[in-house]
């Protein structure tokens, strides 16, 4: 069954204040975005939370940080301990201070030196599959961001499972009202040990610095001002669940849009060219996170519909890069399209520091398993298991190949 590029059924009937949940691989949850974006662009659920749906409006937000902050803990008073110093959750000036020194670090160079390493890794997963039938999402897709990302940080690979079992912990919680003082809490707790661990790697760079992100963070330097250990540790732990949550869902999405575009993958196996549009596709079709949080500061009105000054405004980046008043047949997964303004990695101030990396690891993880198998199938009897919604992800992909001479 198509499971994502499906048009909205203009008889559908769902009731617009009950959100579907991923279940069906986001068949349901995609045709009610799209109801939503032509009969109530901005809709307020039985939490008093606000969610914006179109495109345009979505780029406003996500634009204008004077008006929208990312400060969302100011709903929940206390916070998590390991949220200060987090640039998701931060407001210039501190943001801008926050990113420099980040940036400074954490380089789009470094991204792009990294593609030897990031094909030898990739090399090595495939040559340790010697089965034509296995998980793409465990032998490649969800190994190979966790070892890119550690690597580069120069935490230990051997302790991915760690890595593993942390992220875990932070998926499994689910709250009804994000707004919930609780989650601080929660997240807190999640992240403890995680935070522990990196906390002694980033110790022992102060005093042994090596040629790694972690001593780089150390270092980093912006008119007179340098991170703290609590925010090296934050940028390190972010870095390590974007690679473990969000950045081993690519893999798996590329063959699940595939699979729903006829043609496409076998275009883009003879035009290699193609790989890196098709994967910009990819994410905007299957973008790893849904929606983005802001706080109005100020009283405001989007679309018509006014919002108070302190309420949680969900800005849905799916929905957004489905909008059919940007993106002509918007359910097509089409290499060749331009402009492709997705929102895969966010937009303005808060764009994702680590897109050229994932973007990196996409085309290359691709090109390679183009090379080893020419052909990869889907099992089309296994029941696949999704993420919920924020994320918008595969957990596991049974496939069938057919290796490719050699």
């Amino acid at each position: 069954m198509n499971e994502t590029h499906v048009p909205p059924d203009p008889t559908m009937t769902m009731p617009i204040d009950s959100r579907p949940r991923i279940k069906d691989g986001g068949q349901a949850l995609l045709k009610w975005l799209g109801t939503m974006r032509d009969e109530q662009p901005v809709w307020r659920d039985v939490f008093g939370i606000f969610h914006v749906f179109r495109h345009a409006s979505v780029q406003r937000v996500m634009s204008d940080y004077a008006m929208f902050s990312s400060d969302i803990n100011r709903l929940r008073p206390g916070g998590d301990p390991f949220s200060a110093g987090s640039l998701m959750l931060t407001d210039p000036p501190e943001h801008r201070k926050l990113r420099k020194l980040i940036s400074q670090a954490f380089t789009p160079k470094m991204s792009s030196d990294m593609v030897p390493r990031i094909a030898e890794l990739t090399t090595a997963l495939l040559d340790e599959i010697d089965e034509d039938e296995f998980d793409l999402v465990e032998k490649i897709a969800h190994p190979l961001p966790v070892m890119v990302i550690a690597e580069l940080l120069g935490i230990p690979i051997h302790d991915r499972e760690l890595f593993r079992t942390w992220a875990d912990r932070l998926v499994a919680l689910h709250v009804e009202d994000p707004r919930d003082i609780e989650i601080g809490r929660m997240v807190g707790q999640a992240m403890r040990e995680m935070g522990e661990y990196v906390l002694t790697h980033v110790r022992e760079r102060r005093t042994r610095p090596q040629d790694d992100l972690v001593s780089r963070l150390v270092a980093a330097e912006v008119d007179g001002d340098r991170l703290t250990d609590a925010e090296i540790v934050n940028s390190a732990c972010l870095l390590l669940l974007a690679g473990q949550i969000t950045s081993t869902m690519a893999l798996g999405n590329a063959f699940l849009c595939f699979r729903d575009a006829p043609g496409v993958e076998s275009a883009v196996r003879a035009h290699r060219e193609l790989i890196g549009p098709a994967f910009e596709e990819v994410l905007r079709l299957r973008p790893p996170l849904t929606q983005a949080a802001r706080l109005p500061t100020a009283d405001v009105e989007i679309d018509g519909t006014p919002i108070p000054a302190g309420s949680m405004v969900i800005n849905w980046l799916l929905s957004a890069n489905y909008d059919e008043r940007q993106f002509p047949d918007p359910y097509r997964l089409d290499p060749g399209r331009q402009p492709n303004r997705q929102y895969a990695f966010g937009h303005g101030i808060h764009f994702c520091l680590g897109a050229p990396l994932a973007r990196v690891e996409g085309k290359v993880a691709l090109e390679l398993v183009f090379d080893r198998f020419e052909q990869v199938e889907i099992d089309p009897d296994a029941e696949l298991s999704y993420y919920e919604d924020p994320m918008f992800g595969v957990k596991s992909l049974p496939v069938r190949v057919k290796r490719a001479p050699r």
